[in-house]
């Protein structure tokens, strides 16, 4: 995936400004069954919101984990959320321009 540009990102930000988490991280960590339903939401949504559940006070380290693993871009995060964005490669099925 290309890098987005700060205005990209700021753009997503906004459109995700009115969304709630869709998939929570909870105690057990980022397993397979929850990277994968991560990665559904983000075919489905393109943009996504997931709340982190994390004791251990590593929430950038586990944002970027989430991402990296997902192939989504790490778009904020604020608080115990974190927002993704990943463009849908079929154009038919687009709902975010990013350009």
């Amino acid at each position: 995936m290309a890098e987005l540009s700060g205005a990209q990102k700021k753009h997503l930000r906004g459109l995700a400004h009115h969304l709630k988490p869709i998939v929570h991280v909870g105690k057990n960590g980022l397993t397979d069954p929850v990277v994968e339903l991560i990665g559904k939401a983000l075919d489905d949504h393109e943009l996504i919101k997931v709340r982190i559940i994390d004791p251990q006070g590593r929430k950038k380290e586990l944002a970027e984990e989430i991402a990296g693993r997902s192939g989504g871009a790490r778009i904020g995060l604020v608080g115990n959320v974190v927002t993704l964005y990943r463009r849908q490669p079929d154009p038919e099925k687009r709902k975010i321009e990013t350009d």
